[in-house]
């Protein structure tokens, strides 16, 4: 059986991925910041759960140790961890900023540095970074979430390069709004004194909630395609976006030009 490590994996996106695999014959390793919240996979056939941090480079050590000792060998790495912020410019705060840019970013960058001398002695491996349509277009109120997974696509890219002779490879995965708990989760600034910071972030809340709750087959397209590429993962670089509204967002952003594609979503989010 092929093991995989997935972060995030106490909820969200990233429980439905463990049980998926985990039914599918994969031997999950679910790491999680809070053993409590992955009750529901203890248990589970296929399933391990394991406590890290992907904030924390001595934990993910600590982790790391743990799991190489008790399966040997990783096949796959799954970045998935992530946290959302909805916020003004003007009203971020930087305890908001500092923690989306540890768990979005640098905790990719973190588990990857851990785990590629594992990948390497073992001559095989492959990374797959869980991005989002943010990573690839801007919309309005997402300054700090899109820069995030912005970076994610350009760091999995780039180290792609690097691990091409070790016979590592990496793929990132996009895709918009899901039915997850994420949504809720997000965090938003406080209402303000400005008129216009409080009708556009009613606004831009009442355009994703209103996506979410249209995209009932996203999350089953999401889990098949994420096996998938693990079952047959490609050999260079290459980025995966899943579903109607990523897919045609991306057409129309890089189709369109920055200034055009920009004027549609104007229109969109003012009318």
């Amino acid at each position: 059986m092929n093991n995989v490590l997935i972060t995030g994996a106490s909820g969200g996106i990233g429980k439905e991925i463990a049980c998926h695999f985990a039914h599918n014959g994969w031997n999950v390793i679910a790491t999680m910041i809070d053993l409590d919240h992955g009750k529901e996979l203890q248990g589970m056939k296929n399933i391990s759960c394991y406590l890290l941090d992907v904030t924390s480079t001595e934990s993910i050590v600590t982790a790391k140790k743990k799991i190489i000792e008790d399966f040997k060998t990783i096949d796959v790495v799954i970045n998935n961890a992530g946290v959302g912020y909805r916020s003004f410019v003007e009203l971020s705060e930087d305890s908001e900023i500092n923690t989306i840019v540890e768990v979005n970013w640098l905790g990719v960058v973190k588990v990857c540095r851990a785990f590629i001398p594992e990948f390497r002695a073992q001559k095989k491996g492959h990374f797959i970074n869980i991005s989002s349509i943010a990573g690839l277009v801007n919309l309005p109120l997402g300054s700090f979430y899109h820069s995030t997974k912005h970076a994610v696509e350009s760091f999995s890219e780039c180290m792609a390069y690097e691990l091409i002779d070790f016979n590592i490879s990496v793929s990132t995965v996009q895709f918009g709004n899901t039915q997850t708990n994420f949504q809720k989760n997000v965090v938003k600034s406080n209402r303000s004194s400005l008129a216009s910071y409080n009708n556009l972030m009613e606004k831009i809340s009442q355009i994703l909630e209103k996506k979410t709750k249209k995209n009932v087959d996203l999350k089953p397209q999401i889990v098949r395609e994420v096996l998938k590429i693990a079952d047959n993962p490609p050999k260079n670089f290459k980025r995966h976006t899943i579903g109607f509204d990523a897919n045609g967002l991306s057409f129309l952003r890089y189709g369109m030009g920055y200034r055009l594609f920009g004027r549609i979503i104007r229109q969109s989010v003012f009318k």
